[in-house]
């Protein structure tokens, strides 16, 4: 069963961002259960800005779980990416990734692994940024299995990432990881961009998908932009997708407006 869930940013160098919820987890907690959601996904700065009595009593008292924890603010705040031609400063990013595999493991959320994922350019090429990312993941993913959860990677569209832009050369590239504890993201928004068919390519995904992004065209929350669902949703169920789909999308017009959007079609898609 695909359950719903919601985005909370507590970086500040990333408000204006693709998330909706911003006044805290109190905040984001009451209203995501009020509205139905089943879980929060959390952009943390760092596992040491999160207080795990106040997160598990917010859980307990709004019945929801955390369907993912974000990476992206090791990059955000420390300019820190998996494919680093310093490799000490890819060694910094590997740290900083498993301090969030630690923080999310507990809650059975896995990490994200987006924007810290980094690009090729310069002295480095395509392969030799493929080849840092194959070693990191390869060494990550393990290190998540420990905690029970998968490791989640994410391709991005073209002025995000010169990586892996599409669902097919994700699933290409998992193939030649040593471990079989990472999944992709398929973001809809992305993938509005890069594919020729959003369901064609989740249905390409079929197995290698552990989280999704359920926004629309324009980043803006479900039913802002001119996404169509239905094939989407058809292609998702088709391939027993039973992960989450979680609203990351632009608080537009404001916060309240984007998680309602977002829960009427959820419900009306994927419930």
């Amino acid at each position: 069963m695909i359950k719903s869930a919601i985005t909370v940013s507590l970086v500040e160098e990333a408000r204006g961002g693709p998330f909706v919820f911003w006044n805290g987890l109190a905040d984001a907690c009451e209203k995501a259960a009020a509205l139905g959601f089943d879980a929060i996904e959390i952009f943390a700065p760092s596992p040491d800005a999160v207080d795990p009595d106040e997160l598990n009593a917010l859980l307990e008292k709004h019945n929801l779980k955390v369907a993912a924890v974000g990476t992206g603010a090791g990059m955000v705040k420390h300019g820190l990416c998996l494919t680093d031609p310093d490799p000490a400063k890819r060694e910094e990013a590997k740290a900083f990734i498993r301090s969030i595999i630690d923080f999310g493991g507990p809650y059975g959320a896995p990490a994200i692994i987006g924007s810290m994922q980094g690009k090729w350019g310069g002295d480095l090429d395509l392969d030799g940024a493929l080849a840092l990312l194959r070693e990191a993941l390869d060494e990550l993913g393990p290190y998540a299995a420990k905690h029970g959860v998968t490791l989640i990677y994410e391709p991005l569209n073209r002025y995000e990432t010169n990586l892996i832009k599409t669902v097919a050369d994700g699933v290409a590239f998992m193939k030649t990881l040593s471990t079989d504890n990472v999944k992709l993201l398929a973001d809809l928004f992305h993938m509005n961009i890069e594919e020729a068919n959003l369901a064609d390519a989740l249905r390409t995904g079929e197995g290698y998908i552990g989280h999704v992004h359920f926004v629309d065209s324009n980043r803006q929350a479900t039913g802002l932009g001119h996404m169509d669902y239905a094939p989407i949703a058809a292609a998702l169920k088709e391939t027993n997708y039973d992960g989450y789909a979680s609203a990351e999308s632009f608080p537009i017009p404001d916060s309240e407006t984007a998680a309602e959007k977002t829960i009427e079609a959820f419900n009306k898609y994927l419930k």
